[in-house]
């Protein structure tokens, strides 16, 4: 299997398909950026201590959360794989069944969540911002269970093709916390000005809502009947809910350790101090608009493969992924070029230091190095989660991660004295290592696949 990067032809009538699955997918996922950048925004002009604790906590809630969206991707195979095979009517009890197992899995993020909680004062940050990181990650522990049941029905209505559904979904849950930024923060009219933990109930607010609407249009909507009825009524079919585990895990744990890269990393920018970590939440606020654009064309790739997967078609399986790697490097250029433009008025979006704003500026030049290789696994890792190719690519995370990134992170940004440049450096090398090593897993589990 050559690199395909000179004939496109092969691949012509998958864009087409990829675009009209992952647009309404990459529109939810830009609502997501513009929370995001709104929160960043709104909590940084009320004040530059908000935002190095809210960067603080929010590394440690995404962490969870991220874990939470691997688990629920194990889902995806086992639903797509039914539907290409146009098994519509056994595909409820299956999303019945992850219900319970990410709820399940929410015990389990609470309880790690209330250990953060307790130790937090234990993780070496400053001193000045304990009392604001408190209980701004109380407030959000309260929305985990919520965020777990809303990735069970996103991803299945992704899977089944309704994704301008979980857009308009997505997209409504974001203005409902964008609204309650502005009452919360500041104490509009009635509302009391409740800072940084007004962030925090807006968010988990939204987070509550999510679910509910997604829960609604399945009870309500009747071209969803066949869904509900097998969900409702069906008896349970053995072995689903260990299948779901057995994806489910691995799953959780490569997108667990891949966040992980990122997010325990503000550990080490808070031992270099606040300007640093407000800088660091500036940079994961904008890097997040290239990832979530490149996981729309990426998830479209996953639900594909899945439904090739479950029709026997190797070759379109094989032709859908290099197409959605044609999307997401065109995408990486569109998007690079007005961020290496505005590096320098970046930071003065979200805060008025000039020291943050030249931080910022500095740390543009390795995320804009590291979008081909962020591109390349964001795909692969997505077309082997669609073949239900799980723990070969949680193994590969580990390397490119924990044995890689991590350790590099803190060799060129503490011990070397680089500072968070020296950090986000360390992104491009195991952002590529990953994409080496999901490529060679794809091929190997082509290959395997087409000698069946």
């Amino acid at each position: 299997m050559t690199l395909p990067f000179c004939d496109f032809t092969s691949y012509r009538s998958h864009y087409g398909p990829l675009v009209r699955l992952g647009v309404p997918i990459i529109v939810g996922n830009i609502g997501h950026i513009v929370l995001s950048f709104a929160d960043t925004l709104m909590i940084g002009r009320y004040g530059m201590k908000e935002l190095a604790a809210a960067s603080f906590v929010n590394t440690l809630i995404v962490l969870l959360i991220i874990f939470a969206l691997g688990y629920s991707l194990g889902l995806t195979p086992i639903v797509g794989s039914r539907y290409g095979r146009g098994e519509k009517a056994s595909i409820g009890q299956v999303v019945r069944q992850a219900v319970v197992a990410n709820l399940l899995l929410s015990l389990l993020l609470v309880a790690i969540a209330v250990g953060l909680y307790l130790n937090i004062h234990r993780m070496g940050q400053p001193e000045e911002l304990l009392p604001l990181m408190r209980p701004f990650l109380l407030v959000l522990i309260v929305g985990l269970p919520f965020v777990c049941v809303g990735n069970v029905f996103k991803n299945f209505f992704d899977v089944i093709g309704e994704t301008k559904l979980t857009m308009l979904v997505l997209v409504m849950g974001n203005v409902v916390n964008i609204v309650g930024n502005y009452l919360l923060i500041y104490g509009v009219g009635p509302f009391p000005e409740l800072g940084l933990v007004g962030a925090g109930i807006s968010t988990t607010v939204a987070r509550i809502f999510i679910p509910l609407c997604f829960m609604g249009v399945l009870l309500f909507r009747r071209r969803y009947r066949v869904y509900l009825d097998s969900l409702l009524h069906d008896r349970r079919e053995p072995g689903i809910f260990a299948q779901l585990n057995r994806l489910g895990w691995p799953s959780a744990l490569q997108t667990g350790m891949e966040t992980a890269a990122f997010s325990l990393t503000a550990v080490f920018v808070g031992w270099i101090g606040t300007m640093a970590l407000a800088a660091h939440q500036v940079m994961i606020t904008v890097s997040q608009l290239f990832y979530m654009v490149y996981l729309g064309i990426a998830v479209a790739v996953s639900v594909r493969v899945s439904h090739f997967n479950g029709q026997g078609d190797h070759v379109a399986i094989r032709h859908t992924t290099w197409a959605g790697f044609h999307l997401i490097l065109l995408i990486a250029l569109m998007v690079s070029v007005p961020i290496v433009l505005l590096r320098h008025e970046i930071g003065a979006w979200f805060t008025d230091d000039a020291s943050v704003h030249l931080l910022v500026a500095q740390c543009v030049i390795p995320l804009i190095i590291y979008q081909f290789g962020d591109g390349m696994q964001c795909t692969f890792a997505n077309a082997l989660r669609g073949l239900g190719c799980m723990k070969p690519l949680m193994y590969g995370s580990f390397v490119a991660y924990f044995v890689v990134s991590l350790p590099l992170s803190w060799l060129w940004g503490i011990y070397m004295g680089w500072g968070i440049v020296g950090i986000w450096f360390s992104f491009p090398v195991c952002l590529t290592v990953a994409a080496i090593i999901y490529y060679a897993i794809f091929r190997r589990s082509y290959r395997e696949l087409s000698s069946k």
